[in-house]
């Protein structure tokens, strides 16, 4: 009989599952400051519009960062907290200031790609394991960011 966990779930699916979500975490961290940035240096026409989504996002972003870091304390592990640790994990990159609205949104665009795919990889995992907490914090995700690429790409009409 495999080792369980104290919520039921076998210990070394769930070793698994909390690198993917501290993995993620860190690429969610990386994205909330870049979001900052974007909310704090915007300029031009669309100022008072992407000022406002800008904050609206990494408001979001520290929400969801809170969810995978108690996902990950939930499961028996821990949750990565240094930016040290995020920036060498990240696929998401540091963004240097940017002041060009456009510029900002296709760079939203590109962080929700790697966001979406590691979360699929997540859901896939977590259905595997019969961890319907993650699976559901993942397809929960994935539905609000995927509209979200809608939004922000009609933003830029693409």
């Amino acid at each position: 009989m495999p080792a369980l966990n104290k919520i039921g779930l076998e210990k070394t699916q769930t070793q698994t599952l909390s690198q993917l979500l501290n993995d993620l975490l860190a690429n969610y961290s990386v994205f909330y400051q870049n979001t900052r940035g974007y909310h704090w240096n915007i300029k031009g026409a669309n100022f008072f519009e992407l000022h406002l989504k800008f904050q609206e996002l990494y408001t979001d972003l520290l929400v969801k960062i809170d969810d995978v870091a108690e996902r990950i304390l939930t499961l028996g592990y821990h949750p990565e907290h240094r930016y040290s640790s995020y920036n060498s994990t990240s696929e998401i990159k540091e963004s240097k200031k940017i002041s060009d609205g456009e510029k900002a949104v296709a760079e939203i665009i590109a962080a929700f790609k790697i966001l979406i795919s590691k979360q699929r990889y997540i859901l896939k995992i977590s259905s595997d394991t019969n961890d319907e907490g993650t699976n559901a914090l993942m397809s929960d995700y994935i539905r609000e960011q995927e509209k979200l690429v809608w939004m922000y790409s009609a933003f830029l009409n693409k």
